[in-house]
């Protein structure tokens, strides 16, 4: 991929998109093959520094304030208390979480909180986001949102983010480029690069361009599903 896509992964449960991602991580290794990230191994110094990961729950310390859980990557790297403040706050006001940084997480809404998951994968200044379904569990509207929120986050950061949802309609709003992938085998059975002009707002979502994309991303899914029974019948039969 190229540096400044926003490219999701879209495609069943069991087709391989959360292991690609954590391959894309260093927290697997792959069985053949090779990952790299910006021409580095994932487990090397230089991709670790330049990539941050936020998971499909935002596995917060409850005990810990908003600003405490947005520092840790920064404790962990041994960053000055001096230095890091200012980051968390810079974090934090990325997220829209301006004055927050006092409160527990469950003192948050479960938007609130995925919001300072991501303001803590937002503290290190990364180049590379990755992001395994991190809006999946909440409500539509939260969810529209944030998808907003992501994409104004992205083009002003000029991040690189990989995105992994079930969702055609949030792929299809998100996306600079998505990849489509089935399962029985894990494949990629399509790779759509969109043209939709920038910036993209919720009206976007009744758009012809956005319906036209949506109809492609179920036709792929579904000629990969139909793929995926002949050749699950085949081998029965064999």
């Amino acid at each position: 991929m190229q540096p400044g896509e926003f490219l999701s992964l879209l495609g069943p449960s069991g087709c391989g998109k959360s292991t690609l991602l954590r391959m894309m991580a260093g927290l697997l290794t792959p069985t053949a093959g090779e990952v790299t990230v910006q021409g580095e191994a994932p487990t090397s110094a230089a991709a670790r520094d330049g990539l941050s990961f936020v998971f499909q729950e935002p596995t917060l310390m409850p005990w810990a304030t908003v600003a405490a859980n947005v520092r840790l990557p920064l404790d962990l790297a041994g960053v000055p208390q001096t230095e890091s403040d200012a980051r968390v706050a810079e974090a934090l006001a990325q997220v829209g979480l301006n004055g927050f940084g006092g409160q527990r997480p469950r003192e948050l809404s479960g938007g609130m909180q995925m919001r300072v998951s991501i303001a803590r994968g937002l503290v290190t200044r990364p180049r590379l986001l990755l992001m395994d379904e991190p809006f999946g569990a909440l409500d539509e509207l939260t969810r529209h949102r944030l998808d907003t929120d992501l994409l104004a986050l992205w083009r002003a950061q000029g991040l690189t983010v990989v995105f992994v949802t079930h969702s055609l309609s949030e792929a299809a709003f998100l996306s600079s480029r998505i990849v489509v992938m089935a399962p029985r085998p894990g494949r990629i059975v399509d790779d759509i690069a969109l043209d939709t002009p920038w910036p993209r707002e919720a009206h976007h979502r009744t758009s012809p361009g956005f319906n036209a994309v949506v109809r492609r991303l179920e036709d792929a899914l579904s000629a990969a599903g139909s793929d995926t029974h002949a050749h699950t019948s085949a081998n029965a039969d064999t």
